[in-house]
């Protein structure tokens, strides 16, 4: 994940206090009185009642459609065409075993979803990982980790990378980096296009998105480019055109790109997704053929 920032949620607790009640200056008898604790609790219970109304709508949408992106092929072109702009390989397995500063102010990006030091994802993957597998090769590095989540800093990641690089070889890290690919970028990333209504290819320009910008609800994050998306333009699920709104979409992806030098080679959008769009292929359908900063892929 390239962004920095890093969205965190805090509840604010409902606290309520015994006693008599006294009128301050501001008071007065036609003042509306507080909810009751009962009527407090009961907003809060139909409050959770209609949020889960709404999600079980949308997992029963979601459930009626084809799998799009999800589909077994579907989601290994998926994972070629992104290794071809991380790794510039369509083999994405060789990403389980990279490790790289990038100059970005993320400290080290790693693993086949691009996990970085400073923006958490790598965090809670060594965490998760470590809950696992006690023993890993990497939770010596965890209280580094942990100080330098949310900053470019590298201290006390002396030998982080040759550590990466050995765990790499076990099937239980790998699988571990899949999971959370999964978790945090793709499944979040589908589920969302195709409640916007989007097609295979605009639920892999989610995703694709989603891996650049990371999940992150600043006006350059994934959120936030979706929602000034939605600002510009009706998507399919509101009964506008989903070219003309994939368009708005790359627009907003490609400005945000360019404003910062570590991804200012707008390739995976101006000669692939933006060409296979301009084409019509929204189901991202094979053989598939694109360039990616000068060299030439192709998935039969």
């Amino acid at each position: 994940m390239r962004t920095r920032n890093i969205l965190a949620f805090a509840a604010l607790p409902l606290v309520i206090t015994a006693g008599a009640y006294f009128l301050s200056p501001s008071d007065s008898a036609e003042s509306p009185a507080a909810p009751s604790v009962s009527a407090a609790q009961q907003a809060r219970e139909e409050a959770k009642e209609r949020a889960e109304s709404e999600r079980a709508a949308d997992e029963k949408t979601i459930r009626s459609l084809p799998p799009g992106l999800a589909e077994p092929g579907k989601r290994e072109l998926a994972f070629k065409i992104t290794a071809s702009a991380e790794f510039s390989s369509l083999d994405w397995k060789v990403g389980y075993a990279s490790v790289e500063s990038n100059d970005d102010d993320c400290g080290y990006t790693a693993g086949v979803a691009g996990f970085c030091t400073g923006t958490n994802d790598l965090l809670e993957l060594v965490e998760r990982y470590t809950d696992e597998y006690p023993d890993n090769g990497l939770a010596r590095y965890l209280p580094a980790l942990r100080e330098v989540n949310g900053s470019d800093s590298l201290d006390g990641l002396d030998g982080f990378r040759a550590a990466w690089k050995a765990e790499a070889d076990k099937p239980e890290f790998r699988k571990m980096q899949d999971k959370e690919r999964d978790r945090v970028y793709f499944n979040p990333a589908v589920r969302l296009a195709k409640l916007d209504g989007l097609g295979t290819l605009g639920q892999f320009i989610y995703y694709d998105a989603m891996l650049l910008h990371g999940p992150d609800p600043e006006p350059e994050g994934f959120y936030g480019l979706r929602e000034r998306a939605l600002r510009k333009a009706e998507p399919p699920s509101r009964g506008g055109s989903e070219k003309q709104y994939l368009n708005v979409f790359l627009d907003l992806r490609e400005e945000a790109m360019k404003r910062k030098r570590s991804t200012a080679d707008t390739s995976r959008i101006a000669t692939a997704q933006r060409q296979w769009l301009r084409n019509g292929n929204l189901s991202l359908r094979t053989p598939l053929s694109w360039s990616m900063y000068g060299e030439h892929y192709q998935v039969p």
